[in-house]
């Protein structure tokens, strides 16, 4: 494999796990390489990124690499997250929040695999929104992260905690997405939940 066409494809891979990671390990079993030669080029790829001012950047987190953002751009990132243009939540966060509620804590790959469609944008909505957090990491292989509601999210709904929200025996099935939805929901009396109304 060309060593271009290798960096190609570990970015594209960092970028797929987002923030979960993948090991130097990980990534040499999926591009069938020897591990010095994918840390080599990870290095050279952390090293490209600077010397090109790119938007985002290679670290080295808990022994994962992960694309991230650089700090200093955190005002810029800011406005987009309070941008009035944004302030809706979409149906898919919708779906992705009712889902957290209910079966926290849960990966990423679990809420994708309740939905059926990837889930890392409305995630990142939520945890911008503080509507849901990091709640540790999960005993598995690449040990994703955990997610689970926020203190705002309780705010917000007036609840004391989470065994305060609708009972899910009250559904015909558990696994009606569409009724969870609808039964964490009905406490907005009918008003569309936005960024401005969560203190």
């Amino acid at each position: 494999m060309e060593y271009p066409i290798l960096k190609s494809i570990i970015e594209g891979l960092l970028f797929l796990v987002g923030d979960e990671g993948l090991t130097v390990k990980q990534i040499a079993e999926i591009v069938e390489q020897r591990h010095e030669l994918v840390s080599d080029a990870l290095e050279e790829m952390k090293e490209d990124f600077a010397k090109q001012q790119r938007g985002i950047q290679i670290v080295h987190i808990a022994g994962s690499y992960q694309l991230a953002t650089h700090q200093e751009h955190a005002t810029y990132f800011e406005r987009l997250a309070y941008s009035p243009s944004r302030a809706s939540l979409s149906q898919a966060a919708l779906e992705t929040l009712s889902i957290v509620a209910y079966r926290q804590p849960i990966t990423r790959v679990e809420i994708e695999e309740i939905r059926g469609v990837k889930s890392e944008r409305a995630i990142h909505t939520l945890v911008n929104k503080d509507l849901i957090e990091e709640k540790g990491r999960a005993e598995a292989i690449g040990r994703p992260i955990l997610y689970g509601t926020t203190k705002s999210f309780l705010d917000y709904f007036g609840l004391a905690g989470i065994k305060d929200l609708p009972e899910p025996s009250q559904f015909e099935n558990n696994d009606n997405l569409e009724e969870e939805t609808q039964m964490l929901f009905d406490r907005l009396d009918g008003q569309q939940l936005t960024f401005d109304d969560v203190k």
